[in-house]
Order: structure tokens, then C-alpha cells, then sequence
């Protein structure tokens, strides 16, 4: 069961490190694909950022690391 979690992950960080290098290259302008993996990969960051907001919202603030 632990090798089958470590492969997950290793897939999510590929996942991710795909669409960081898509994003760097779609604004280099790149093709039509990498231009779309951008655009996901954004609207994925929007989503998590969004309800990493929403689940903070009536929390305790006094963590100090709002960025924001």
C-alpha cells in the first residue's frame, strides 16, 4: 500500500511540475497545447487557492502566514 501512495504522489508532482514548465512556456508563446495545460494549470491554482480561502474563513487567523 505505501508503493502505491509514493507512485500517487510522484504522479501529482509531475502533474504539477508539467504545468508550471506549461505555464513558463505559454507565456514565451508556445503552441496551442501548452497554451491550454496553462490555462488549466491556472484555473487549478485558482480553485485550490479559493477554497484554501473558504475553508480559513471563520477559522483562528493568528497563524501570521496570510500572504494575502
Amino acid at each position: 500500500m505505501g508503493d502505491v501512495a509514493v507512485l500517487v504522489l510522484l504522479g501529482v508532482l509531475v502533474l504539477v511540475i508539467g504545468g508550471c514548465v506549461c505555464v513558463v512556456w505559454a507565456e514565451r508563446g508556445g503552441p496551442r497545447w501548452v497554451r491550454v495545460v496553462a490555462a488549466v494549470t491556472r484555473a487549478a491554482g485558482e480553485l485550490l487557492h479559493t477554497a484554501r480561502k473558504a475553508g480559513r474563513g471563520s477559522g483562528n487567523r493568528s497563524s501570521g502566514d496570510d500572504g494575502d
